[in-house]
């Protein structure tokens, strides 16, 4: 029996149903957080890109789901193998599990565990898109999303959190994701695109959000969905340790988007609503490493130094030249090295492990293994993530054509458009019909004309 699962014994922990209920409702909230990240994402684009941007992030709910259960929990959550990966016969197609195994040291089923994890293999692949707006070719982004979760992500998850992984052993601290998720994807985000390359019109052409509500309707998605995400990894209610990052998850939310408003009012003179939905992404994202290790003031501390560096990373991309279309960098990558260092000195020692942080006078020691955590997990992620696009571009190509990008990519990969206006009004009169041929102009025409009569 591979480590991970117990079974129902008088000696071992006992099914809890309200753990489980506890659970179950926080992996529900974690798989909303990937269509909410599809209306943010998908509000800031442009008209001619928003079905797209909301197909990348939907397919990964399928790919990820059938590759999760046939190899991909065995990878992250088998049996070590050399502190790299997992691998466990039984977990393969999930089908030596019994309904009655617990998972190891926990009174949650393991199927459970193994649903509550899949939503975190879900949402990762789809933060990433957000960088690629506009311009992929939609199955080449299927099939990297395929190779890259075999080879990236299922691999990182087990390092950072399976048992005998290389940075989960070192004491590295990751509470929900901040390396596993969040660096990863921002890594693999500008490895991409420093291999597709920019937008067509990139630094020249207006490339505004084409719906606000949209992105604040994503964004307010993301920030309920993120408590299941953050309480809801330390997989229980037993002891208080999910209240605290419950908190800090609201506490240092807020503080970043303040932080963000304020930076660019002075920076740019204007409370921004796209800058208050960045802003607290940036702050979810800051917090889900470090949360379960620090105090609410420390969480107010970490959500503003993240909103702060976030809001002005963001505009790197304009210096440096590459087009991170929707700022997965600028905030998920910046935001989640921010999170995971700032555990270094904001670490209590009294919440989920006794690692005490610089300022609680633990020295640098805890700093070292969160640094450590993340120049390896950005590293490695780059690197594959690079590899995977130039290989994939080259069998088959990664971009759609310019002409395609520039006519919209909706039409072309989807065969669809966002809005239909054809059924609206035009002018005061009667209702005139969108023509769509020759004949219909010259028959619209002359209707019109006796109706103007």
């Amino acid at each position: 029996m591979p480590p991970g699962i117990t079974t129902l014994a008088a000696d071992t922990p006992t099914l809890s149903a309200a753990n489980t209920g506890f659970m179950l409702i926080c992996t529900a909230m974690v798989m909303l957080m990937t269509p909410a990240l599809a209306f943010f994402y998908g509000g800031m684009v442009r008209v001619k890109s928003t079905l797209n941007m909301l197909m990348m992030s939907f397919i990964s709910l399928g790919i990820v789901t059938i590759l999760w259960v046939l190899y991909g929990f065995s990878i992250a959550f088998g049996t070590d193998s050399g502190s790299l990966i997992g691998w466990s016969p039984e977990y393969v197609g999930l089908s030596g599990i019994g309904i009655t195994e617990l998972w190891d040291g926990y009174t949650i089923p393991v199927y459970v565990f193994a649903a509550f994890q899949l939503m975190f293999a879900i949402l990762t692949p789809a933060l990433i898109s957000g960088a690629l707006a506009d311009r992929v070719k939609f199955t080449a982004w299927a099939l990297f999303i395929a190779l890259w979760v075999t080879v990236v992500y299922f691999p990182v998850a087990h390092w950072v959190w399976g048992a005998g992984g290389w940075l989960f052993e070192m004491g590295v601290i990751d509470f929900a994701g901040g390396t596993a998720v969040h660096i990863n994807a921002g890594a693999a985000a500008l490895g991409v695109i420093l291999v597709i390359g920019k937008r067509v019109g990139f630094k020249k052409d207006p490339m505004r959000p084409h719906s606000l509500p949209l992105v604040m309707l994503g964004a307010g998605l993301l920030w309920f969905g993120w408590f299941g995400f953050n309480a809801g990894s330390w997989l229980g209610n037993d002891d208080g340790v999910g209240a605290v990052m419950f908190l800090n998850t609201q506490v240092a939310t807020g503080a970043a988007m303040i932080a963000w408003l304020a930076y660019e009012k002075i920076r740019h003179g204007s409370f921004t609503t796209l800058g208050a939905a960045s802003g607290a992404v940036a702050g979810l994202v800051a917090i889900t490493p470090a949360g379960g290790s620090c105090s609410p003031l420390g969480a107010i501390a970490i959500g503003a130094i993240a909103g702060l560096l976030c809001a002005m990373a963001v505009g790197l991309k304009y210096r440096f030249g590459y087009d991170d279309s929707l700022d997965v960098i600028g905030v998920h990558l910046v935001g989640g090295i921010a999170g995971s260092l700032l555990v270094g000195f904001f670490a209590t020692g009294g919440v989920q492990s006794e690692a005490k942080g610089l300022f609680y006078g633990g020295g640098l020691d805890q700093l070292g293994k969160q640094a450590i955590g993340v120049v390896a997990v950005l590293a490695y992620s780059l690197v594959v993530s690079a590899l995977l696009a130039f290989v994939i571009d080259k069998v088959m190509g990664m971009r759609v054509s310019e002409d395609d990008e520039v006519s919209g990519i909706d039409q072309v990969e989807h065969a669809e458009t966002a809005y239909d206006f054809s059924g609206a009004g035009g002018g005061t009169g009667s209702r005139k019909a969108a023509p769509t041929g020759p004949a219909d102009t010259v028959a619209a025409v002359a209707r019109n004309k006796k109706v103007d009569a």
